[in-house]
């Protein structure tokens, strides 16, 4: 207070660098986020499943199902309660045999698309080799906050990326025969 009664209050200003003077947006006044601020946030990685059971047949196609849904997390960013919304925008599924997809699709079951084994999906692929092939799927994510004010896009994406799950694949040899094991158990191959 000084001699006329009056509060003089004086703040010293932060060094320049440190949170306190973080970029301010022109809407809020709160501090910018960018995708790389969220990275803490991001989903757990995602689990390739391939159909049927991770084991598939040389020369026909094997499914593959990831289970990737929108994400809600809790935290605190630049010392504000925050929470992050991440929705999957895009899978890119790497198959073990040096074949790569970039789909839109996390997939689904055969007979969720009402289709027989071995038949081609959207997200199937057919390995030419039997062998044991480690397939993964990297989940990449839109991402939203809400700092009390609803949601705010993020510009750009985040990926997840996936475990590498061992997929088994078989040889298969077939033969024509004019009767089948149960009405003839003694036959050849029964």
């Amino acid at each position: 207070m000084d001699d006329q009664g009056t509060t003089r209050c004086a703040r010293e200003l932060p060094t320049p660098g440190t949170p306190e003077t973080a970029p301010q947006t022109q809407d809020t006044g709160a501090p910018a986020i960018t995708i790389s601020d969220l990275a803490q946030f991001a989903p757990e990685p995602t689990r390739t499943v391939a159909e049927p059971g991770n084991v598939g047949i040389a020369g026909l196609p094997t499914n593959f199902v990831v289970a990737a849904e929108t994400v809600i997390r809790d935290g605190e960013l630049l010392g504000m309660p925050i929470r992050v919304r991440f929705t999957p925008t895009g899978y890119d599924y790497t198959y073990g045999d040096g074949s790569t997809a970039v789909l839109e699709s996390a997939g689904q079951t055969w007979k969720a698309l009402g289709q027989a084994q071995f038949t081609p999906t959207p997200t199937s692929h057919t390995y030419r080799i039997s062998g044991i092939y480690p397939a993964s799927v990297d989940v990449r994510y839109a991402a939203e906050v809400d700092i009390g004010g609803g949601w705010q896009p993020i510009a750009g994406e985040l990926t997840s990326r996936g475990r590498a799950q061992n997929i088994r694949i078989l040889s298969a040899r077939t033969a024509l025969v004019a009767h089948t094991c149960l009405e003839r158990p003694a036959a050849a191959g029964c």
